[in-house]
């Protein structure tokens, strides 16, 4: 409403990660369409609310093959084509997850530790692109549908209870945060409100008080999951 794109200036593709052989075509479709692609944005994943004993390992495959390899795969393809234009933005969003850790999350944590290695290491790769940009957004708890669609302890069974989500960034803002980030190339964006964004710098530098804090903090996350309310809920208020 706000914009002059036409009809021709949008395309829509039903897109699956998990499908890895069809990411090619997919691309392709794009490549025809408009002829380029200035920005990947990898956006596609699931989150976790289940703790690690009572979690099948089916779970944990169906994570990393959603969340890292899923993204990985789109993203090859792409990258392809930005390297043969030298240009392009490859814009991933972690999450702070990719950052610390924390109960409840352990096969979340570890595919978005998997996507901040993966991305540091591949930024090294391109040195020889410096028009070709490797961006990570990390967002702290955003008002979304992730937790009414997170894995549980077995990959049949949905969450009874998502709980209140009204405590966390709004959407429209952690959005506005990114595209900032997007424009001015920041490598590496932490999207966040306190305390989590202040859990971040304690990980960053002060590792052993991060250890010693979620130590107390991950108690208080289990008791809020187990009482039927938002993991997070407690700190925020």
């Amino acid at each position: 409403e706000i914009s002059s794109l036409s009809e021709n200036d949008i395309l829509v593709l039903r897109l699956d990660l998990t499908d890895r052989s069809s990411h090619e075509a997919a691309t392709n479709s794009v490549l025809k369409h408009f002829g380029k692609i200035d920005v990947l944005v990898n956006n596609g994943g699931r989150s976790q609310r289940s703790l690690f004993v009572d979690t099948n390992l089916d779970v944990y495959n169906a994570i990393i093959e959603l969340n890292y390899l899923g993204t990985i795969s789109l993203t090859k393809h792409v990258l392809n084509h930005m390297i043969q234009r030298k240009k392009g933005k490859i814009v991933t969003v972690s999450s702070v997850m990719g950052i610390m850790g924390a109960p409840l999350a352990t096969g979340y944590c570890a595919s978005k530790h998997a996507l901040q290695g993966f991305f540091n290491s591949l930024r090294t790769e391109l040195t020889d692109y410096p028009e070709i940009s490797i961006i990570q957004i990390c967002p702290g708890p955003v008002q979304s549908q992730i937790i009414q669609n997170v894995f549980t302890e077995n990959l049949a069974k949905s969450l009874e209870n998502s709980g209140d989500q009204s405590h966390k960034m709004p959407t429209d803002r952690c959005a506005r945060l990114t595209l900032v980030s997007v424009a001015n190339d920041v490598k590496e964006a932490w999207i966040s409100d306190h305390p989590y964004l202040a859990v971040c710098y304690l990980w960053q530098y002060a590792p052993t008080w991060a250890w010693w804090l979620m130590n107390r903090m991950g108690k208080r996350r289990i008791q809020n999951f187990k009482s039927g309310i938002d993991a997070d809920a407690s700190y925020s208020r």
